[in-house]
């Protein structure tokens, strides 16, 4: 019995699938565009700053290595604050 109740209830939610389009669709490109602007708008600018702030503390602590950590700090803003036009520009070329 259990067979056919679990026949059944592929059959009616394939049925509603087919009927109701609006209940099936899972929405899988809006939420990558929503990841897509959460990292590129929020999350890289704010490693960015973290970043030049460490090695701002680097610099004034005296630490020997603080140059490098200046220049990847500001490679990393370059990349964090201009990760939206970078993905934009990849996302053209491709097309």
């Amino acid at each position: 019995m259990k067979r056919n109740q679990m026949i059944y209830s592929m059959a009616i939610a394939l049925g509603l699938g087919l009927l109701c389009p609006e209940i099936s669709y899972a929405g899988l490109e809006t939420s990558l565009v929503a990841i897509k602007s959460k990292l590129t708008g929020v999350i890289l600018p704010l490693l960015s700053v973290i970043g030049i702030a460490i090695a701002g503390i680097s610099f004034f602590t005296g630490n020997p290595q603080a140059k490098q950590h200046i220049a990847y700090a500001i490679l990393g803003c370059m990349i964090g604050f201009g990760a939206q036009s970078i993905v934009d520009f990849i996302s053209q070329t491709v097309r």
